[in-house]
């Protein structure tokens, strides 16, 4: 989304004004209602491996210790459904 903001809004909200950008809206600081710059963030290499391992172990702290996934409380000892 294009968000157009005025200098002075700018400096109050910048802060807010950057997580946008950082999320992928373009901001454009304008002054008496035209444009003089723009707000993009600095792209950052991410290794997407890297990325999914930290995703992994921040899902895995909310699992309790001994908990396992086999499912097995969903069947009967026959391994039916219950």
């Amino acid at each position: 989304m294009k968000i157009l903001v005025e200098v002075t809004e700018a400096t109050e909200r910048l802060e807010e004004l950057i997580e946008l950008a950082l999320l992928g809206d373009e901001i454009v600081i304008c002054r008496d209602e035209r444009p003089l710059a723009r707000l993009t963030p600095i792209h950052q290499n991410v290794d997407a491996f890297q990325k999914s391992l930290d995703l992994a172990a921040e899902g895995r702290k909310s699992v309790p210790v001994g908990a396992t996934s086999d499912h097995s409380d969903f069947y009967d000892e026959n391994g039916l459904p219950k």
